[in-house]
């Protein structure tokens, strides 16, 4: 009798901090993009953009909130301090485009995203 009492009490308190794992490993965040930029082989218009990072999946998601149009990045270690919960996109510009870069969220970062496609590395290393 104890045991099934036992385990009467233990399953939900069990099923309760999954579901507050399942809540948690999710945060987000918006931000405010003053100019049109690319990202993900588009152009993406200046706005606000919800920012998601999935912590179970270690990635983040950037949601435009004018349209349903999203992508996702992995992300990897980054900033050392890991209380840290910022949120920095990084551009480069260049001719008056914008290129997004990076994304960091809180101690981790996505790799360079705006990576030149090979023929502009083969360009940039003859010096042409």
């Amino acid at each position: 009798m104890r045991s099934i009492l036992g385990k009467l009490i233990l399953a939900p308190a069990i099923l309760a901090a999954a579901a507050f794992a399942a809540n948690s490993a999710m945060a987000e965040s918006n931000v405010k993009v003053p100019f049109s930029f690319t990202a993900a082989g588009k152009v993406w218009p200046a706005g606000t953009y919800t920012i998601e990072k999935d912590m179970l999946a270690g990635t983040v998601t950037l949601k435009s909130a004018v349209s349903s149009e999203s992508f996702t990045y992995l992300l990897g270690p980054g900033d050392p301090n890991p209380t840290d919960e910022h949120i920095t996109l990084r551009f480069d510009s260049a001719g008056g485009t914008h290129a997004l870069r990076s994304v960091q969220y809180g101690p981790q970062i996505t790799a360079q995203l705006d990576r030149p496609s090979r023929h502009e590395a083969n360009m940039a290393a003859s010096g042409r």
